[in-house]
């Protein structure tokens, strides 16, 4: 039985504390699409995106008037490209990424994911062309978002991947420093990479996922900082439930959004992805809820510890309100898209450093970094393999969005615009590490018993 005051709960959550579904997402395998002629590829493409996801905006509009809830995002993921061109006899995937360009436009979607490779086992001549391929295909399309896997715990991390990476997020935002958007926003690298997660800029449709799927995204650090109000100055353990139980309501909502959307669209209903997301908006953000559990600012001491908490309660109360839950799923921590992170930053309190500190417990990684134009591509390899390598030993998703802005140095801030959000530039260690990242090869698989 729901009860009135359950009814105004849920009311007052999506009214005055922000609660949004942060995306649906359809995923679609591109792998009948492969075809040797690049132009034949390109139309299989474009012809199977506009048929799924034909009325994906619409549906996702109409749940929105319906159930009184905002959509933020509707969005499309497919098969990682370098898996479906690595039969086309050509120098570049360029093309291939103006032909997601063009579906997403066609669609009305906003972002489109799946420009990426898994090579944290090795490169096949298809991932090296899809790498080589980023900053151009970024650089010249609006809506394309790419990704590259470069690590797992089973694995290891492959650090001539990682090597690229730096080199490749130089030229990206060489090439897009003149743009309103910078390249590199749309650009991640992960170790422990999921293939159901539906947020960007990471989105990718895996191969052991259906034809064609719909998850969910959901948000609310809005609810939660609203709920750990009313437990102002209690003990630990009632704060965790507190959490919880937000975390529940916010997992039935965006359940009830991803099965409605899907049985419309008539495809299979994916998982929901219990991450909290934060936005600019002010009462919208991860740092306001460490300052209601009693941290100043995020960057305090006690700040992981926080997170450490946030996240594993997160999860507990979203399990107990779906069983198709996945993708990243936890507290997102980027610094761009956050209000209270940038003020953090701004006023010196929270250094990459601990962010990087931050990252062993939270989903996903340093994420929305602004840093100077200046930095060599050797210093970024070096910050990636250091979040790659805490995901590999701890067996989670780790990722990367780091962004050199050409032009700005420390002090400086850049604004990204929408979601995006504004970044201050942060300070990096420029102690030189090109010996070690220049090393290339392998950094080994970790051992999984004997831990400590």
């Amino acid at each position: 039985m729901i009860t009135n005051l359950e009814v105004l709960e849920t009311i007052r959550m999506i009214e005055e504390e922000k609660f949004d579904v942060r995306t649906i997402t359809m995923g679609i395998s591109l792998l009948d699409c492969v075809d040797e002629n690049i132009d034949k590829l390109n139309q299989k493409i474009y012809n199977k995106i506009v048929t799924k996801a034909k009325d994906l905006v619409q549906v996702g509009e109409s749940l929105e008037k319906e159930y009184g809830v905002e959509i933020v995002n509707k969005r499309i993921s497919v098969t990682p490209i370098a898996l479906v061109a690595g039969a086309c006899d050509v120098d570049d995937y360029v093309s291939i990424a103006h032909t997601l360009d063009k579906a997403a436009r066609d669609t009305g979607v906003n972002f489109i994911g799946g420009f990426s490779a898994l090579v944290q086992k090795g490169m096949t001549d298809s991932d090296r062309k899809l790498i080589q391929s980023i900053p151009q295909a970024l650089a010249q399309t609006e809506r394309v978002c790419s990704s590259l896997n470069v690590g797992s715990t089973k694995t290891g991390i492959n650090m001539d991947a990682v090597l690229m990476v730096g080199e490749m997020l130089v030229e990206c935002a060489t090439l897009t420093q003149d743009s309103a958007l910078n390249g590199c926003t749309k650009f991640v690298v992960f170790t422990n990479a999921v293939d159901d997660n539906p947020f960007m800029a990471g989105a990718y449709h895996g191969i052991g996922q259906p034809d064609c799927v719909v998850s969910v995204g959901v948000s609310g650090p809005g609810v939660v900082k609203r709920a750990l109000k009313e437990v102002r100055h209690e003990p630990f353990q009632v704060l965790c439930d507190a959490i919880k139980n937000s975390a529940f309501k916010i997992t039935r909502i965006g359940q009830l959004i991803g099965i409605e959307a899907a049985r419309r669209l008539g495809v299979e209903f994916g998982i929901v992805d219990l991450s909290l997301a934060p936005t600019p908006a002010v009462g919208d953000s991860i740092a306001e809820i460490f300052n209601e559990m009693g941290l100043e600012y995020a960057g305090a001491p006690g700040t992981t510890a926080a997170l450490a908490l946030l996240n594993d309660s997160i999860k507990k109360g979203g399990l107990m309100a779906s069983s198709h839950v996945g993708g990243l799923s936890g507290a997102f921590i980027p610094v761009s898209e956050d209000q209270g992170m940038i003020q953090a930053v701004k006023d010196g309190f929270l250094t990459l450093e601990k962010l990087e500190a931050m990252t062993c417990v939270c989903s996903v990684g340093l994420d929305m970094v602004a840093v100077p134009g200046s930095t060599s591509a050797k210093t970024l390899s070096g910050i990636i393999a250091d979040e790659m390598a805490i995901g590999m030993i701890n067996q989670k998703t780790t990722a990367v969005r780091i962004i050199p802005v050409i032009g700005k140095e420390v002090g400086d801030i850049v604004e990204f615009g929408g979601l995006l959000g504004t970044a201050p530039i942060m300070p990096v260690n420029t102690a030189d590490c090109s010996q070690f990242v220049n090393r290339g090869g392998f950094i080994p698989a970790p051992l999984h018993s004997f831990k400590n």
